[in-house]
């Protein structure tokens, strides 16, 4: 496996984009990281990197050539978990990118009950948008995407989607949430302090996408990436903010959720996906069905 390690070299310096960072987080000397490239270079017959003042940039070639490795890695570590298989372990890693609304309970949830059948399982999650999803899925950075509003395109495989509500979120002594009504228009919420999660967030685009046909004007407050740090503003009891339904848990006795039903309000959709043509590891694609089945139970 020396050439694929030797490989990597290539591959560090395409995502840091500097032979000297790329030689520290590899351990090794930056005269050897460029050595290797050098040998590449002259193998292939033309630059895969072009030289600049502030750092190393992929050239087309160097582009495709960033794209074999990093199959050729993904490939690797599906034979890998196919062996350890056969040898009945059931090692292996399992990376996931995942929208934040997942974070607080479904996920941990997922995995906690998944490794009661595979113990030695380690999983790698990152939490993302679809954007960041797809971007990872195409780098081969990992298995599969649970994420919300990741749209069809020809080389992602949407294994399952799932149907979500947009819940309106306030703390407990908020007035809408005294009055005990199960559901709100969007309208209801615009006379308090709104806090919107930002526009990359599956709650926010549905939102957007509803106040572009509607007479409605919604002006945030605050805004954030942050839903912990959403849900600290709501302890005012005056402002509400939004999530997705999944992201809504009943350990959060100070908060009180109410779905927004506005006639013509979209849906969210939550999509379980990877790429397509790669074959997965046999774990990542077992814990992929896992997944599945459980998602279906949400429907």
């Amino acid at each position: 496996m020396n050439h694929l390690r030797l490989l990597r070299y290539v591959d560090e310096v395409a995502r840091v984009g500097s032979i000297r960072q790329a030689a520290e987080r590899l351990h090794v000397a930056p005269s050897a990281v460029n050595r290797r490239i050098q040998d590449i270079e002259e193998e292939l017959g033309t630059p895969i990197f072009e030289r600049l003042p502030r750092g190393m940039r992929l050239t087309a070639a160097g582009e495709l050539f960033v794209r074999y490795i990093r199959g050729r890695a993904a490939e690797l570590a599906h034979v890998r978990s196919e062996i350890e298989e056969l040898q009945g372990l059931r090692r292996g890693k399992v990376q996931v990118v995942a929208s934040q609304a997942l974070a607080p309970r479904f996920l941990p949830e997922v995995i906690r009950d998944f490794r009661q059948t595979h113990p030695l399982v380690a999983f790698d999650v990152r939490i993302g948008d679809h954007v960041q999803a797809a971007a990872a899925l195409r780098g081969f950075e990992t298995d599969l995407a649970l994420v919300f509003n990741l749209a069809p395109e020809a080389d992602i495989e949407r294994a399952s989607v799932v149907e979500q509500r947009l819940m309106a979120i306030m703390h407990a002594d908020h007035p809408l949430a005294r009055g005990g009504a199960p559901a709100l228009r969007l309208r209801d919420c615009v006379d308090y302090p709104v806090i919107l999660p930002n526009r990359d967030t599956g709650g926010r685009q549905l939102i957007e996408r509803f106040l572009a046909r509607s007479s409605i004007r919604m002006y945030a407050m605050v805004e954030s990436n942050s839903f912990e740090f959403l849900r600290g503003c709501l302890d005012d009891r005056r402002s509400l903010s939004f999530q997705m339904a999944i992201g809504v848990t009943a350990a959060d006795h100070d908060i009180v959720a109410r779905e927004i039903e506005d006639r013509g309000f979209p849906r969210g959709e939550l999509v379980l996906a990877s790429l397509r043509g790669r074959q997965l590891p046999v774990i990542a694609y077992a814990f992929a069905e896992f997944v599945r089945e459980r998602l279906a139970a949400l429907g």
